[in-house]
């Protein structure tokens, strides 16, 4: 039974007495007690599991901190509990593919989409380095991490620059990126795979940037000033030094693995890892029917974070340039502003269906009349965030769709979201999204409640953000 306490207490008297704000209140509790008998708090489903801070000490997850990661431990602890020992598992938002390796080590073959280059990179990257080098590979990183070859090399390629990245690095930390570059292209092609990775593991720690949630913060050092109080970063690591200690780190890992603290032991031989570049909207339909056991994601959450901007670093070293920066935010899922409305019916006329579901979900069509009305009176801080909100919530409609479509008979699925807070009124995403699910086909087995909400970050409302909103795992069966 649901105990969690009730995540709402409205500072803004204004919005609460709101007839719009009353009325979503109202089909909140409705959807509530709907699923009262499904919504279980789990004491030990605690923050650390459900994101990277779990991965900070583990074997090859630790090489890269893609921060927006959830735990392998995670995956094991829901395929342990749910008594899923084989198959095929779909993860439609792979980011670094903590559930595709953390799947695979456990036997199931998996496939994981994955639209940002920085998450598509980890995850060859780590195929590269764990099941195709040689003694002769891992002998030419022992040579660059005791060698530094790149430090006497004439030869030198220029670092790639997006608007916002230009001033990251410290004059010499750039010159030593640029020496590195032209250097590691006189290795194999596995090698050169390895020692870009390894520089896409150290940007943010050499640089004057760090990652904040929707943006980059800029270090004081930089000359670039954000806000009236100067942000001091610590320690800008030296460049052979991070360098060299990532090389070692990722050789001691793969040498003699640091797989304790895990749930249970893996005996099995490991299960074949595949990755499909690009959006889930655009490479799902094309996927034949009832071919997966297990789907286990995260998807973007509706919180304005802009992921090109969070890695625009990584993004620029890849050689992205600016006007495919803009066309991946508009491929993105709807969780930032500036993403306009997608056409889904051009991308998937089949869709038609699903788009009705969602115009007749009584709770979300209620909070964007009342986000419409806000927008109106100037009150949002941002007028796209209902266009966000719509874009959010139909696009994931179309996911859920593709999901069922794709999975076998019985098949589960598990997502981790969070719910969220716009203009003073909390969107129970959990809530509403598991609806669309079950008028989709899917039976709600349960919703999985962290014992510890989180706050709203300050982004969605500042008057509004502090107080606690739940933070979920959905179960859902296809039936």
């Amino acid at each position: 039974m649901f105990t969690f306490q009730q995540q709402d207490s409205i500072e803004n008297k204004e919005v609460q007495h709101n007839p719009d704000f009353i009325e979503i209140e109202k089909l909140d509790i409705e959807l509530l007690n709907h699923f009262a008998n499904k919504i279980i708090v789990k004491e030990d489903l605690n923050r650390k599991i459900v994101s990277f801070q779990a991965n900070k000490n583990l074997s090859s997850y630790r090489w890269y901190k893609y921060k927006e990661a959830f735990s392998s431990s995670l995956i094991e602890y829901l395929l342990q509990q749910y008594h899923i020992q084989f198959g095929n598992l779909l993860d439609p938002f792979a980011g670094s593919g903590t559930s595709l390796f953390a799947a695979s080590e456990l036997g199931l073959d998996t496939d994981g989409i994955e639209l940002l280059p920085i998450g598509q990179e980890i995850i060859k990257s780590r195929l590269v380095l764990e099941k195709e080098f040689t003694k002769g590979d891992f002998d030419r990183l022992i040579h660059w991490s005791k060698k530094y070859p790149w430090e006497n090399s004439i030869l030198k390629q220029s670092l790639n620059e997006l608007r916002i990245t230009r001033g990251a690095y410290p004059e010499e930390t750039l010159n030593d990126i640029e020496q590195y570059l032209g250097t590691l292209h006189t290795e194999n092609e596995r090698v050169q795979i390895a020692l870009q990775f390894i520089l896409l593991c150290v940007l943010e720690s050499i640089s004057y940037t760090r990652k904040d949630g929707q943006y980059l913060r800029w270090d004081h050092r930089s000359g670039r000033q954000q806000g009236n109080k100067p942000f001091d970063k610590g320690k800008v690591l030296n460049f052979r030094q991070a360098i060299c200690d990532k090389l070692s780190e990722i050789l001691n890992d793969l040498h003699t693995g640091n797989r304790q603290g895990e749930l249970f032991s893996i005996l099995t031989k490991p299960g074949k890892v595949s990755m499909f570049k690009g959006s889930s909207l655009d490479i799902m339909p094309n996927f034949q029917k009832s071919i997966y056991d297990v789907v286990i994601t995260s998807p973007p959450y509706c919180n304005r974070y802009d992921y090109t901007r969070t890695y625009a670093l990584e993004l620029a070293l890849l050689g992205i340039r600016q006007e495919e920066i803009v066309n991946l935010r508009q491929q993105m899922l709807s969780c930032t502003v500036e993403n306009r409305p997608k056409n889904l019916l051009a991308i998937n006329a089949q869709w038609s269906e699903v788009i009705a579901v969602t115009d007749q979900q009584k709770l979300l069509q209620a909070i964007l009349q009342f986000l419409e009305k806000q927008k109106l009176e100037g009150k949002l801080n941002n007028s796209g965030i209902p266009r966000m909100i719509k874009g959010y919530f139909y696009e994931m409609a179309c996911i859920i769709a593709e999901c069922y479509r794709v999975m076998k008979p019985n098949a589960l699925l598990f997502m981790v979201n969070d719910n969220v807070r716009y203009a003073g009124v909390s969107i129970s995403v959990d809530l509403i999204l598991s609806n669309i699910a079950e008028k989709m086909g899917f039976q709600v087995e349960n919703i999985l409640v962290l014992p510890t909400g989180k706050g709203n970050s300050s982004q969605q409302m500042g008057e509004h953000g502090r107080d606690t909103l739940r933070k979920c795992i959905y179960v859902w069966r296809k039936v």
